[in-house]
C-alpha cells in the first residue's frame, strides 16, 4: 500500500545544497573515535568497487567534494545493484536533475560518525536532507525496512553502512496518505480544514481508516459529515495522537489520548485493535509522524 516508487514525482521538488552536510553531529546518535584509515569516504567507496553509481551521482549532485571533506559523515550507501533495481530510466532522470538527486543522496547521509553499535531499535534519525528515517534491529539492521547488508566500513572522515536498496525520502502525513490511496480520508481532511495542521511539524500519529472503512458507515454518513466541517473535524481529530507512537509503544488495555480530547482504547489480544477497529498496517513513517492503517472509522462517544 505504501510503496517507495516516488522518484519520478519528486524530481525537481526541492533544491538542496551540500552545505547541509557540514552541520554538527545529529543529536539522535552518538559519535565514535575516528579511524586511522587514510582514505576518505569517497576514496573508500571507490576502492570497494560496488558503488560506481553512487559515486557518479554524488559527483553530478555536487556532493563528492563535501563527502571528501573533514566531516565526519555517516553514509548509508546503496550498491550498484540497489540503483539497478530502480525502475527503468529512474537513474538517468536523476542524473539529469542535480537538485532532486542531491535530495535523495542527502537522505542517505547523517552528520557524525555513527557505528552500528550506536544505533538503537526503533530509533528515528534526522538525515542531512532534513527528513527522518527509522532504524530497526529485529531480524537484522534495517533502515525504513531496507536491509543493511554490511556495517562499519570506516574511513578517515566517517563510516559507511552498505544498503541493498535506495532510500526514498518520506513525505508528510497528507502526501503519504494521498500516495497510498486514502481518497476519502484525504477529502475529509481537506473539507474539515485540517490539511495544514497535518502537514505541519507535528509530529502526529494517525490511525487512518481506509476507503472501505468509510464506505462501511451507514448510507449518507460520509456525505453528511463532508457537509458539516466542525463535526467532521471532531471525528478526524479523534484519529490523531500527538507525537510518534509506533506499534511497539502500544500496550494492551491502555487508553491513548487523542488530539480531539477523548481517548481511544488499545487492545493487543488476538491482533491489534483500536476501539475495536482492526489495525491492518503499522509504522508507516512520515516526515512529520507515523500512520497506522485501520479498517473502521472511530466515532467519539459521550
Amino acid at each position: 500500500m505504501f510503496g517507495f516508487n516516488r522518484l519520478s514525482r519528486r524530481l525537481g521538488t526541492l533544491a538542496v545544497g551540500s552545505a547541509l552536510l557540514v552541520a554538527a553531529c545529529n543529536d539522535d546518535v552518538t559519535s565514535s573515535t575516528p579511524t586511522d584509515d587514510p582514505l576518505n569516504i569517497v576514496e573508500t567507496a571507490e576502492r570497494a568497487g560496488e558503488f560506481n553509481t553512487l559515486l557518479a551521482a554524488a559527483e553530478v549532485a555536487g556532493l563528492a567534494g563535501t563527502l571528501s571533506g573533514p566531516g565526519p559523515f555517516t553514509v548509508f550507501a546503496p550498491t550498484d545493484a540497489a540503483f539497478g533495481a530502480l525502475s527503468d530510466g529512474t537513474v538517468e532522470a536523476l542524473l539529469e536533475d542535480p537538485d532532486a538527486l542531491a535530495e535523495i543522496l542527502l537522505y542517505h547521509v547523517v552528520p557524525g560518525r555513527i557505528l552500528a553499535s550506536d544505533l538503537e531499535d526503533g530509533q528515528v534519525v534526522t538525515t542531512a536532507e532534513g527528513r527522518p528515517f527509522r532504524v530497526t534491529l529485529s531480524g537484522g539492521a534495517k533502515v525504513n525496512g531496507v536491509d543493511v547488508v554490511q556495517t562499519d566500513v570506516e574511513a578517515s572522515n566517517g563510516v559507511i553502512h552498505v544498503m541493498d536498496a535506495v532510500l526514498i525520502p518520506v513525505d508528510d502525513n497528507v502526501d503519504t496518505a494521498i500516495e497510498a490511496g486514502f481518497e476519502t480520508l484525504v477529502a475529509a481532511v481537506q473539507a474539515a480544514g485540517l490539511e495544514a495542521t497535518l502537514r505541519s511539524d507535528g509530529p502526529f500519529t494517525i490511525f487512518a481508516p481506509t476507503d472501505a472503512a468509510f464506505s462501511a458507515l451507514p448510507a449518507g454518513t460520509v456525505e453528511g459529515l463532508l457537509a458539516d466541517p466542525d463535526a467532521l473535524a471532531e471525528i478526524l481529530l479523534y484519529h490523531v495522537v500527538e507525537g510518534r507512537v509506533f506499534a511497539s509503544d502500544l500496550q494492551d488495555g491502555t487508553e491513548v489520548a487523542t488530539v480531539e480530547g477523548r481517548a481511544v482504547a488499545v487492545s493487543l489480544n488476538g491482533g491489534a485493535q483500536v476501539n475495536g477497529a482492526n489495525v491492518t498496517g503499522t509504522d508507516v513513517l512520515t516526515s512529520n509522524g507515523v500512520i497506522h492503517v485501520i479498517d473502521g472509522v472511530l466515532i467519539p462517544e459521550g
